[in-house]
């Protein structure tokens, strides 16, 4: 099974399994990575932004126009940031790297 590695905010590196098929948003639920994923993936917050380690940014879909949008919205927004759960974890994504923001900001409790 793929595995994947979360930097949570205090710089621990945290490698789970990671099914494919199933988001990296719904990964880090599943292991207790705080993310909080406000809107469940309906593209309607920033609140599962990660930020990709760069070696593997290059080999991710591209963003859609939607994802691209609500990342504007996204702090400390980063040139490898993607939302957690627009990323579909696939055997060619096996030892993905993402960071962890040091903080989210969640447009809808504005």
């Amino acid at each position: 099974m793929p595995k994947m590695v979360f930097i949570e905010r205090d710089g621990n590196r945290k490698e789970v399994e990671a099914p494919t098929g199933l988001s990296v948003l719904e990964i880090a639920h599943r292991n207790d990575v705080d993310i909080e994923g406000a809107c469940e993936g309906s593209l309607a917050c920033s609140t599962c932004h990660v930020i990709v380690e760069e070696s593997w940014y290059d080999r991710l879909p591209e963003a859609s126009e939607d994802e691209e949008d609500m990342l504007d919205l996204a702090f400390d927004l980063q040139k490898t940031s993607r939302l957690g759960c627009q990323l579909i974890i696939t055997d060619e994504l096996d030892g993905l790297t993402v960071r962890l923001p040091g903080e989210t900001r969640n447009m809808m409790l504005g």
